[in-house]
């Protein structure tokens, strides 16, 4: 269970082994047990001894920014990183391994676009021709990054990004033929949003940032050292990179609420510069979506898991890899 504090004049406590939520309507506690991690948006507070009690039950507290993205990070010092795996990482990160990595990452990525396009169902026989043709576009520029060659990947980073960058505006140009035409965007649009779509995805991806940058931390990997994404000054780059691999989970969710055309003025507000941003509701409404969605068991390589704990198991085994280079 996540606590998710995001009301303007929340407040978080402790009250002995729990912790007590302070709100306009009252007080509510909460035993510490089953609790993975707490969220903290502008506006609401935390005192320190519910910091500590969630430190001593390995509970990460995380401070959100408007838009979804963890801005700040408390942990406990019991998932401390071994320096085995932090050499190893450094090593792994200028071998030829780390190039055949990123491409297998890129590649698994548009693989999983073409997945979610196929699921997508129209009775417009024109959009379905569109659509094949999309995924076929996606196929060429699977099979141009898997032959790529190089020693290290800053040989060919420029042209893995360039093609990564195309293949993702293919996309999402083709998933929004699949979306109600009242929800439809121009394009793909971040920092900010234009839209209420782009709104939920940005969102959304700023959820699942947190989760891979805490996967990844449990398992004794320095987020900061990435592999593609290597030139962003004091930024987790590594979650960057392993968020390719799950970035459809949040878009299906995403167009699952938007198929179900439950998005009503009230889930957001649009600013005088024309952007959009998500209000409380809207928040609620796609952390709840997306948590359920993320607690689903599924199988991965023959293990059964939530998919969260797939994220889990896939940091632990990254980490095995870079022991390796040490």
């Amino acid at each position: 269970m996540e606590l998710i504090l995001n009301t303007f004049g929340t407040s978080l406590n402790r009250d002995n082994e729990g912790f007590v939520i302070t709100h306009k309507d009252g007080r509510q506690r909460i035993p510490v047990d089953g609790i993975k991690s707490i969220q903290i948006s502008k506006g609401a507070q935390i005192t320190s001894d519910a910091v500590i009690l969630a430190v001593e039950h390995e509970i990460e507290v995380l401070f959100m920014d408007k838009s979804g993205m963890p801005i700040g990070r408390i942990w406990s010092p019991k998932y401390g990183s071994i320096s085995t795996i932090r050499k190893g990482q450094l090593n792994f990160t200028f071998s030829k391994e780390a190039l055949v990595w990123i491409k297998e990452v890129i590649r698994k990525k548009i693989e999983n676009q073409q997945a979610l396009l196929l699921m997508m169902q129209s009775d417009d026989a024109e959009i379905c021709l569109q659509r094949e043709k999309a995924i076929g576009r996606l196929e060429d520029y699977r099979a141009k990054i898997a032959s790529v060659e190089g020693e290290i990947v800053s040989d060919v980073a420029s042209q893995l990004r360039g093609w990564e960058g195309i293949s993702s505006k293919i996309y999402f140009e083709a998933l929004n033929w699949f979306i109600p035409e009242g929800y439809r965007f121009e394009s793909r649009s971040q920092h900010p949003a234009m839209d209420v779509v782009n709104a939920f995805l940005n969102y959304g991806y700023g959820i699942l940032y947190g989760k891979i940058e805490g996967a990844l931390i449990k398992a004794g990997i320095d987020p900061y050292v990435g592999v593609l994404h290597r030139d962003d000054y004091n930024r987790p780059v590594l979650v960057y990179d392993v968020i390719e691999l799950y970035r459809v989970w949040v878009d299906y969710v995403v167009y699952s609420l938007a198929a179900q055309q439950v998005v009503t003025d009230e889930f957001y507000s649009v600013r005088d510069d024309g952007s959009y941003w998500l209000e409380g509701l809207g928040r609620r409404i796609l952390i709840q979506s997306l948590n359920d969605y993320l607690e689903e068991v599924i199988q991965v390589k023959g293990v059964s898991r939530s998919r969260l704990t797939q994220i889990q198991l896939y940091a632990q085994d990254l980490a095995q890899q870079f022991k390796r280079f040490e």
